[in-house]
């Protein structure tokens, strides 16, 4: 009876989860070569080596210094968020306020931050009309607007963990302390942080891993010479057309991004 119940479930991950990575796997250890499909199967692990080339190198320290520092800013962000709507008497509406952005499509928002972004756009607009600047700013395709966009799309994804983790913590345990006389910011330290730390730790992986592998929001919102692994990646499989060198790379990141994925495991 419990197999049968199973049976779906595993046949899933068996289908859209397992044979993919066999066959990427597969398709990272082959060769490139002209035809269709334009690589041949084998051993060849030439396609891994070449991972220690400097330029890839730069891409995977981009991906992971910008995963890192979205999830820092989310968690900054998204923790007084998340932890006044545990408290709030209205904590359901505002929930549904932090998922409110789900219901449209993600390219419809990017176009959205490019129209503030841009030159003639919102931002600048505001700022010279105040007086703040003299010029226009070069805000669209840096730095600054690619942070902006993940932390806009993935902060729900810090705050949904945070929120479920302070709405599950006893308040009886907050109001011991400030009875037995701890200050508001003791009560938050000792009692309220660590209770919370599997919703944080759970938070900074949901926004690490994928921001790491982000392609879309880097390539609108980005620097067009900043290299990230979804760059390369996409690089790879449409512009040289090296099937075998594009697995070898989403194969290196999917291994290197399972580290907080068992750690948060671990944690539990």
């Amino acid at each position: 009876m419990r197999r049968g119940l199973l049976a779906p479930g595993w046949a899933w991950l068996c289908i859209f989860i397992a044979a993919p990575l066999v066959i990427l796997g597969a398709m990272s250890l082959g060769t490139a070569r002209e035809g269709v499909p334009p690589y041949r199967l084998g051993l060849d692990w030439a396609n891994f080596t070449a991972l220690a080339d400097p330029y890839y190198l730069d891409g995977l320290l981009g991906s992971l210094r910008i995963g890192a520092i979205s999830a820092l800013i989310c968690l900054v962000i998204g923790y007084p968020m998340a932890l006044g709507i545990a408290r709030a008497r209205q904590g359901q509406t505002l929930l549904m306020l932090v998922m409110l952005p789900f219901w449209t499509g993600l390219l419809l928002r990017l176009t959205a931050w490019i129209g503030i972004f841009r030159d003639e756009g919102l931002l600048n607009q505001a700022l010279l009309g105040l007086g703040l600047i003299s010029k226009k700013l070069p805000i669209l395709h840096s730095d600054f607007a690619m942070y902006v966009g993940m932390v806009y799309c993935y902060l729900p994804f810090m705050i949904l963990p945070l929120h479920a983790r302070l709405v599950a913590a006893n308040p009886a345990l907050e109001q011991a302390a400030a009875d037995l006389g701890a200050s508001p910011w003791r009560v938050f330290t000792r009692v309220t942080l660590p209770l919370s730390l599997p919703g944080v730790w759970a938070g900074l992986a949901l926004v690490f891993v994928p921001v790491t592998g982000e392609y879309v929001i880097p390539a609108l919102l980005g620097s067009p010479s900043s290299l990230t692994m979804g760059r390369l990646i996409w690089q790879e499989f449409f512009e040289n057309r090296d099937w075998p060198q594009s697995a070898a790379l989403a194969m290196a990141l999917l291994a290197l991004l399972a580290v907080p994925a068992l750690t948060l495991r671990r944690e539990r």
